[in-house]
């Protein structure tokens, strides 16, 4: 897992795997999921991430 974080647009994204992503479904407005190909989720991204609580991440929750 590789995770990038957007300061200036406050834009958290998870990278969870290097598979291309063809499907994105939005869970809610800030919260987007790409799926690859065979369903396993590719990457998450979440909008406005520190105001949402997302970012900073707790090292204790970072595995």
């Amino acid at each position: 897992m590789r995770t990038t974080y957007d300061e200036a647009d406050d834009i958290l994204v998870l990278h969870l795997s290097e598979k291309k992503a063809v499907k994105e479904l939005s869970q809610d407005w800030n919260t987007h999921i790409s799926y690859a190909e065979d369903g396993t989720i590719t990457e998450i991204v979440i909008l406005e991430a520190s105001k949402q609580g997302a970012w900073p991440l707790l090292k204790s929750h970072v595995a």
